[in-house]
């Protein structure tokens, strides 16, 4: 009895597994195709360095509405347009008499700070169409950047900071806090702005984590109910089918050649390959059959003598979808879905004793 409920744990875990797979590939295709890490990290720019859009606003999504509309789909793209020239060799000054503006004798002229910094920024960037593809910008690599527009001010770090203030960029406040925390020292301040980026990333990462947390639940529930996936009743099928549940754990148990696809294509974050991860870890006629209730079903033939066929199974999908009955596996399968494929892929990992790393 108990190598059946190990078994049945197995079962479970991998089923959990393939479909947190599948929700990991969609996400991250779809961050892919929109460049949603790349304008994730240039909407924090353009707020640091030039302010929201209008007053008040944000580059930065504020509801997790706009993460699923506003974010990927709307016109005001923060990115700036990609460059494949390598940066200026000469950094021209921030076009602005403070003076003169601080007196009220002048507006503020509109300077594209976020634009300047990515002039200094370009080697790094990457041809991937009209708008850069940078979406990861290293501390030490920022600090250089904010040292190279010093280098281009009369008055040293006084005098961007002075122009910074007159424009009215966000970022002043910050470089002020620094450059003073450093005594005025230029290698402290360096390494100051360092650091200071450095907590803003991981800030910044927290928040983009938190977002992505309601995207995989959309995802999870979503799938669940395309594939009808009610963890009670795959449970009971497991139990009930004495060979279908030694033949799901003989694939969870087969190492390298049970898993392969798992190990070698399927990253949780930043899959290399999130199509050959969704399409290959369904190769074996067990795995399929997990997902048996969908609203189109695949049979593989076990021997491999014929095509995979599809069935439309609309009709029978709707019945078992408004069907309180399975309205509580279906819940067990999306709270499931929210701990994440590393999650699960680690506790099967712990389970038969699979060695290497996750998927």
């Amino acid at each position: 009895m108990i190598s059946v409920y190990i078994d049945l744990a197995i079962g479970l875990v991998l089923a959990f597994l393939l479909l947190s797979l599948m929700v990991s590939g969609i996400n991250e295709a779809f961050v892919r195709l929109f460049g949603i890490r790349s304008k994730f990290l240039w909407a924090y720019l353009r707020d640091t360095m030039d302010g929201g859009p209008r007053e008040g606003a944000s580059w930065i999504p504020a509801k997790v509405a706009d993460v699923f509309a506003k974010l990927p789909f709307s016109k005001d793209d923060p990115r700036p347009r990609h460059e494949p020239e390598p940066a200026p060799s000469v950094v021209e000054p921030v076009p602005v008499d403070p003076a003169a503006v601080l007196a009220a004798e002048a507006p503020a002229p509109p300077v594209d700070m976020t634009g300047r910094l990515y002039g200094r920024l370009q080697e790094i960037d990457r041809p991937a169409g009209a708008r850069t593809s940078i979406s990861d910008i290293p501390p030490e690599r920022f600090s250089g950047a904010v040292m190279e527009l010093v280098s281009a001010e009369e008055g040293g770090v006084e005098g961007l900071l002075t122009k910074l203030e007159a424009i009215g960029s966000p970022l002043a406040g910050h470089l002020r806090g620094v450059w003073e925390g450093a005594q005025r020292d230029m290698g402290k301040f360096r390494k100051g702005t360092e650091a200071w980026f450095d907590g803003e990333m991981q800030r910044l990462s927290t928040l983009y984590r938190r977002y992505v947390k309601w995207v995989v639940f959309a995802l999870g529930l979503v799938l669940t109910l395309l594939f009808s996936m009610d963890a009670l009743e795959y449970g009971k099928t497991l139990l009930r089918d004495n060979a279908y549940r030694a033949g799901v754990a003989a694939i969870a148990s087969g190492g390298q050649d049970g898993l392969g696809a798992l190990r070698d294509k399927c990253a949780v974050e930043g899959a290399v390959e999130p199509y050959s991860c969704v399409t290959e870890s369904f190769s074996s006629p067990a795995l399929v059959k997990i997902f048996d209730h969908a609203i189109v079903s695949v049979t593989i033939p076990p021997d491999g003598s014929e095509d995979p066929s599809f069935n439309w199974n609309g009709a029978v999908w709707w019945e078992r979808l408004i069907t309180p009955g399975h309205w509580p596996g279906y819940l067990i399968s999306v709270v499931a879905l929210l701990f994440g494929a590393s999650f699960w892929w680690d506790v099967l990992r712990r389970m038969t004793g699979i060695r290497g790393g996750r998927p």
